[in-house]
C-alpha cells in the first residue's frame, strides 16, 4: 500500500528532555521531526517545576545527556544535586547549542491524535485548530507532567493567593509574613516546606501521610570530582546502562544504590544500633533482605522512626511524622534539605490529616474538624496522574478508531513502555511498563530516544512504512511487568502510591514501572529489536 503525504516524518509531543534529544537524534539520522509543546518554553519538568527548593534527586555530573562528549565537556554543574534554574538553564543551552528551536513550536497543546488505517497516516490535532500529519508520532509527554487537582470541598471559594507546586509563576511569590497552608507532603512539598518556612509569617502544612524522606547532603560540586568525571564519561555512561538504578554511583547517588549485603532480619540490637550512629536516616536503607520481606521492612522502619524521633523535638508532632501503614520501598524515596528540622520552629504547625482531616475550603481559609485555620495563601502540593495521566489527556486514536483512554481502563498495556498494540507508528518515551521513575530519566529517555531511532531506521532501509506491537507480545510483557512487580514492598497490599495509580480516584491498581532494572530492561529490549522487532508487525 502505498502511505499517503505528510508535513513531517515524526511528530513529536512534548519538548522537555525526551523531545529534545529526539529532535537531536532524529535530524542526525535523516528523518524530519517537530516538537509540539504546550508551554512557553523548553525543559518540561523542569520548565514547569519552579517551586522553591526544587531539586532532583540524582547527582548533576549522572543527570545529564551523554550523547555529545564537547557537551559533557563545556557544561559546569554548580551543586552535587541540581536546583531546578540550573537544570532549566542546561537545558535551554542544548536546545541553543543544537539549533533544536527551528523544530519546536511552543504554546502548542495537543488535543487528539489519529491514526488513519488507509493512508498510514497520524494527523495530531493542536488547541488552536491546526492540524499536522506525519507517519510517526512520539509521546515524549513525561511521567510526571499531568497535575492531579484534588477534589476538596470550597477550593475555589478560597478568596486569598492558590498557587500550585507544579504550575508555580515564573516570577515567584511573595510570601513574606503571610499565613501559608501547604497541602500535601511528597516530594514537591518536601523540598518547598523548609524553603520558605523563614520567609512566611506561619506555616501550617497539612499531611496526609507521613514521608520517608532523606537528608540530601547536597552542597557545592567538588571540582575535583566534576574534572575527574569528565575525563571518564565513557566508562560512566557504560556503567549506567548496566546498573538496575541507571546511575553509577561515583558521585554519591543515595537514592538508587544497591542495599548492602546484610539482612536485617538477622541482626542483632546492638548491630542495629551501631549502623543507625553510622548512617542516620541511611540506616534504614542499609539491609538487603526488606524489599520481599515485610517483617525485616518493619524492622527497617523502625530505624527510621527513631532518627525522626531524635530530629524533631516535640514527641507528638515526631509521631506524626513518621511513617506507619506502609512498607519502605513503597513509594519513590524523596530527598530533602533540613525537612525534619523544619518542624522545630515555632512558626511551623503540623495538622495531620489522619486525626484531623480537611472539612472543606472557605473564602478565608481552611476548616479542619478540629477548626478553621485563616491563611493568605494555599499552596497544592498534590502529586500527579502518573505514568499514564499526560498520555490518556489526548485523544489518542489508533487502528480502527480504538481510544488510548478506553483501552488503558482498565490499566495500561505496552510493549517496553514503548508501543502499544493497535496504535501503528506511536511510540512512547518512558511509557508506562518500562523502568522511567524507577532509574535514572536521563540514562532511560537516551536509550529509549535511540531505540526508536533504530526502529525507524530499520523500516527504511527495508522500505517499510508501519509497526506495530501485537497483542500477545504485549500481553507477554505486561504479563512480565506484573510477575517482576510481584511480592516486593512495592506491591504490598498495604501500599498506595503513585507507582500503583493509588493517588487518582478511580485509577485502576497496576503496577506501573518496570521493577526489573535498568539493565535487564535494556537486555530485553535490544533481544527484541536485534531478533528483526520480535513482538511487532510491519507493513
Amino acid at each position: 500500500m502505498e502511505p499517503g503525504a505528510v508535513d513531517t516524518d515524526v511528530i513529536v509531543v512534548g519538548a522537555g528532555m525526551a523531545g529534545l534529544y529526539l529532535l537531536y537524534h532524529l535530524r542526525r539520522l535523516g528523518f524530519s521531526a517537530v516538537a509540539l509543546e504546550q508551554g512557553d518554553g523548553v525543559g518540561g519538568t523542569w520548565f514547569w517545576n519552579r517551586y522553591p527548593g526544587a531539586r532532583c534527586d540524582v547527582p548533576s555530573l549522572e543527570y545529564s545527556f551523554g550523547f555529545d562528549e564537547d557537551l559533557q565537556q563545556e557544561w559546569e554543574w554548580s551543586e552535587l544535586f541540581p536546583a531546578q534554574p540550573e537544570l532549566e538553564r542546561y537545558l535551554n543551552h542544548v536546545a541553543d547549542r543544537f539549533d533544536l528551536r527551528r523544530d519546536l513550536r511552543l504554546n502548542t497543546t495537543v488535543v487528539a491524535a489519529v491514526w488513519d488505517d488507509v493512508a498510514l497516516v497520524w494527523t495530531v490535532s493542536t488547541d488552536d485548530g491546526t492540524t499536522r500529519s506525519a507517519r510517526f508520532v512520539v509521546m515524549a509527554t513525561g511521567c510526571l507532567s499531568a497535575p492531579q487537582d484534588p477534589a476538596i470541598a470550597g477550593r475555589d471559594a478560597f478568596a486569598g493567593t492558590t498557587i500550585f507546586t507544579s504550575r508555580w509563576p515564573r516570577g515567584g511569590v511573595d510570601l513574606a509574613g503571610k499565613r501559608v497552608g501547604i497541602i500535601g507532603t511528597g516530594s514537591s512539598g518536601v523540598q518547598t516546606i523548609p524553603e520558605i518556612a523563614p520567609e512566611v509569617g506561619h506555616l501550617f502544612v497539612f499531611q496526609r501521610t507521613a514521608t520517608f524522606t532523606w537528608p540530601s547532603q547536597n552542597g557545592p560540586l567538588d571540582p575535583e570530582v566534576q574534572r575527574a568525571t569528565k575525563a571518564n564519561y565513557a566508562e560512566l555512561r557504560r556503567t549506567q546502562r548496566a546498573t538496575p538504578g541507571g546511575v553509577a554511583g561515583s558521585t554519591g547517588a543515595i537514592i538508587m544504590q544497591a542495599a548492602e549485603d546484610r539482612p536485617i532480619r538477622t541482626s542483632t540490637p546492638e548491630e542495629r544500633a551501631a549502623v543507625l550512629e553510622e548512617k542516620g536516616f541511611s540506616a534504614s536503607r542499609a539491609w538487603n533482605d526488606t524489599t520481599f520481606d515485610l517483617e525485616a521492612n518493619e524492622m527497617a522502619c523502625e530505624l527510621y522512626r527513631e532518627m525522626v524521633r531524635r530530629t524533631v523535638r516535640d514527641p507528638a508532632v515526631a509521631e506524626a511524622l513518621s511513617p506507619r501503614g506502609y512498607p519502605l520501598g513503597c513509594k519513590r524515596p524523596v530527598l530533602d534539605s533540613h525537612y525534619f528540622e523544619t518542624f522545630n520552629r515555632d512558626d511551623v504547625t503540623l495538622v495531620d490529616l489522619r486525626v484531623d482531616p480537611i472539612v472543606e475550603i472557605d473564602a478565608t481559609g481552611i476548616t479542619t474538624v478540629s477548626g478553621h485555620i485563616d491563611l493568605d495563601v494555599i499552596i497544592f502540593a498534590t502529586g500527579f496522574d502518573a505514568m499514564t495521566g499526560a498520555l490518556t489527556r489526548i485523544d489518542v486514536r489508533g487502528r480502527e478508531g480504538r481510544s488510548l483512554r478506553g483501552e488503558w481502563h482498565d490499566g495500561p498495556g505496552s510493549l517496553l513502555g514503548l508501543a502499544v498494540a493497535g496504535f501503528p507508528n506511536l511510540f512512547t518515551v518512558t511509557g508506562p511498563g518500562s523502568p522511567s521513575v524507577l532509574a535514572n530519566m536521563v540514562t532511560g529517555i537516551e536509550y529509549h530516544v535511540e531505540w526508536i531511532g533504530a526502529c525507524l531506521e530499520h523500516l527504511r532501509a527495508r522500505g517499510l512504512v508501519a509497526i506495530e506491537a501485537t497483542p500477545e507480545a504485549q500481553d507477554d510483557w505486561v504479563d512480565h511487568v506484573r510477575t517482576i512487580a510481584a511480592g516486593t514492598s512495592m506491591t504490598a497490599e498495604t501500599c498506595s502510591s503513585w507507582y500503583l495509580g493509588a493517588n487518582i480516584p478511580g485509577k485502576p491498581r497496576v503496577f506501573l514501572p518496570y521493577a526489573g532494572g535498568l539493565n535487564r530492561y535494556i537486555a530485553e529490549a535490544d533481544a527484541v529489536a536485534t531478533d528483526g522487532y520480535a513482538g511487532f508487525v510491519t507493513a
